[in-house]
């Protein structure tokens, strides 16, 4: 009965890690996505569509540097994350919730992307909240 558990176990540990992989490696192009999204809207303007009578109106440069700066953060977390360190799986929480966040928010500017970038923030929290995911 004990090697049967051990076996379990093991085979957990390996569903964990990939997924915390998977979590690194997904913050690392999202990243990099809202790194390009920040610099496109910092850089022109008028890249993106204006979108008039909008609750949470900013101007264009400001979303690009909350897109840049949060960018940044994530591709930082997704490298740290490589290492299964606890402290990068609680920050790259909190940052993924961000970035949702903030997508949500970006919806009426890019709709699709920013639905699609929102599915993948849930994908990563779900991989990084599995059981054992950043246990060493």
């Amino acid at each position: 009965m004990t090697d049967d558990r051990a076996v379990e176990s093991q085979a957990d540990s390996g569903w964990a890690m990939s997924g915390v992989a998977f979590a690194a490696t997904m913050l690392l192009m999202i990243g990099g996505f809202q790194v390009i999204t920040g610099l496109a809207a910092i850089l022109n303007d008028e890249y993106f569509v204006r979108v008039r009578g909008y609750a949470f109106d900013l101007d264009i440069t400001a979303w690009g540097w909350i897109h840049l700066i949060l960018g940044l953060a994530l591709i930082a977390t997704g490298i740290g994350l490589f290492s299964r360190a606890v402290w990068a799986g609680v920050i790259a929480l909190f940052l993924v919730v961000l970035s949702a966040i903030d997508n949500f928010f970006f919806i009426p500017y890019q709709p699709f992307w920013s639905l699609l970038l929102i599915a993948l923030d849930v994908w990563i929290i779900w991989a990084l909240t599995r059981p054992r995911a950043l246990r060493k």
